[in-house]
């Protein structure tokens, strides 16, 4: 997940740093100490590399010092706002076969799309280009779930436009859910836009109420180190 998934699906150049979602268990963490022993990845800031802080929400972060992956950070969580758990996002997983036959699991582009309604300004930019990049990428001959994925979730416009006259019977049916899809059947890309921003807003008013106790809880933690 993150910015390396978002450059997997077209829609960024460049990302230092690795995102994980994994699955919290004992058995589980024991393959990832492999993998962060032989990146020689040591814990940085906090919460401290436990199980019950991966559990409670948080992110836990790593610094990679082995020469080949030199100063690489990695952030690694199990629970995300907003998502299932893990069993279902792994079930449903995107599997790309990268040069050398390497398999390289990614999250499903709708849960990506899910991570990334936070508080942060760069997040949202970052959604807009992965549908943009899914929408050019299937438009020719796009699959039904897809359809349902781009009405629902198209930032862009122009783009919610061109889908709600190409598919409006669909469009007037999920509208129920997502007022500004009348504005695309109707070509009003200023409204659009204003029912853009209020998603946007309101998303962001989730992210940090749902931050709220865990920051308080790295904050205590930040003070007791």
């Amino acid at each position: 997940m993150g910015g390396q998934a978002c450059v997997l699906y077209g829609a960024a150049e460049f990302s230092r740093d690795i995102d994980l979602a994994i699955l919290a268990d004992p058995r589980n963490l024991s393959r990832l100490d492999k993998a962060l022993s032989d990146l020689q990845a040591e814990p940085i800031a906090v919460p401290p590399y436990h199980l019950k802080y991966l559990r409670r929400g948080h992110a836990i972060h790593f610094r990679c010092m082995d020469p080949e992956a030199s100063r690489i950070r990695i952030d690694i969580m199990s629970k995300i706002r907003g998502l299932e758990p893990f069993s279902k996002l792994w079930r449903r997983r995107t599997t790309l076969i990268l040069p050398g036959n390497l398999s390289c699991d990614l999250m499903a582009l709708p849960d990506l799309v899910k991570s990334k309604k936070t508080q942060r300004d760069k997040d949202w930019p970052m959604i807009r280009r992965l549908l943009e990049a899914h929408y050019f990428q299937n438009q020719k001959s796009p699959t039904r779930s897809q359809i349902i994925f781009w009405l629902r979730e198209l930032r862009t416009p122009e783009l919610l436009i061109e889908a709600a006259h190409g598919h409006p019977h669909t469009c007037r049916r999920l509208a129920a859910d997502r007022p500004l899809l009348f504005n695309a059947l109707s070509g009003e890309p200023e409204e659009i836009a204003k029912g853009l921003l209020e998603e946007e807003m309101k998303e962001r008013q989730k992210d940090r109420l749902y931050w709220l106790p865990l920051r308080e809880e790295l904050e205590i933690l930040r003070r007791s180190r």
